[in-house]
């Protein structure tokens, strides 16, 4: 049963984590060989995925394109490159990170689906199968991303089925780490304000933003954004939704914040442009129907602050 109303794109893993299992190596071992096991693979952060069957001749969508778990240990090539997601019921659920030059579905996987970016594809495919790949992708860039200890300096190694690493110099572990991002829609005498960068599509608005510091409630993070990035003052901020947001590995924590006036302007360092959308202008810009702008893709949570907002009683 959801435990929100609302479910973001990457929410909603379905897997039974069984975080209890991962430091089991034997049983693990076990699982690899179990010709019933299943694993996804990435590529380069791409999903392998096929074709989802439609309706009526229509296109189905696309989804996760499983392997054989054994076939993503050979693939794998040891435990660096190997994760343990969790069970389905009692199937156990693995990854693969492939680090080859050439694309692995022209090689060992033809014929068993293609790689493609997880951007484009999260949106075509079921809500469950985006939240497995959103936490194999996450996990996999903070591997990647921290296989030097931090503490000493030296290499450290896989552990608990890829959920950890271990020094083996000084001992020390070292866990995944998720940046927390707080995101708002900023309200005031029935608008919703919203900013643009200079790096993004011209056209393109969306909502405020900005990672959570050490020390930081998420209220006083989105009040202290609003301030540097548009000089507002936050009066109220309540929270909405929230959403695993695997580049690489952030939690956006969705949230609206009433102001104190419409005297809003740029920073000039995070935002170049700052704009009040009335309700009508909102829920014409979700639908693309507003000229010269457009708003993020549905997929992601700023997307779903404007829609709710917009389309509220």
């Amino acid at each position: 049963m959801p435990l929100s109303i609302i479910t973001n794109t990457f929410a909603g893993n379905p897997l039974n984590r069984a975080s209890e299992r991962r430091g089991d190596e034997s049983w693990l071992a076990e699982k690899l060989a179990d010709a019933e096991s299943l694993a996804v693979a990435l590529w380069n952060g791409k999903p392998l995925v096929e074709d989802l069957p439609g309706e009526d001749g229509q296109p189905g969508g696309v989804q996760i394109a499983y392997l054989r778990a054994d076939m993503a240990q050979d693939l794998a090539g040891g435990a660096e490159r190997l994760l343990f997601l969790g069970l389905w019921k009692d199937i156990a659920v693995f990854a693969v990170d492939i680090d080859t030059t050439g694309d692995p579905a022209e090689g060992p996987l033809q014929g068993l689906g293609r790689f493609e970016e997880l951007r484009g594809a999260a949106a075509a495919m079921p809500a469950a199968d985006a939240g497995i790949l959103a936490t194999a992708k996450s996990m996999f860039e903070w591997r990647r991303r921290h296989r030097w200890c931090s503490a000493c300096g030296q290499q450290t190694n896989v552990s608990d089925g890829g959920w950890k690493r271990i020094c083996p110099s000084c001992d020390a572990e070292h866990f995944p780490r998720t940046d927390p991002v707080a995101i708002m829609l900023a309200l005031h005498d029935g608008k919703c304000l919203l900013g643009r960068q200079a790096a993004w599509p011209e056209g393109m608005y969306s909502a405020l933003a900005g990672f959570i510091e050490p020390g930081e409630t998420i209220e006083e993070a989105c009040a202290r954004e609003l301030k540097e990035e548009a000089g507002l003052t936050a009066t109220a901020v309540r929270y909405h939704s929230s959403q695993p947001w695997p580049w690489p590995g952030s939690l956006m924590m969705g949230l609206i914040a009433d102001v104190d006036s419409a005297d809003a302007a740029p920073d000039q360092t995070e935002l170049e442009a700052v704009r009040w959308f009335s309700k009508e202008e909102a829920a014409l810009l979700i639908k693309g129907e507003l000229e010269g702008v457009f708003a993020p893709p549905p997929l992601a949570i700023a997307h779903q602050l404007i829609k709710a907002w917009a389309e509220e009683a």
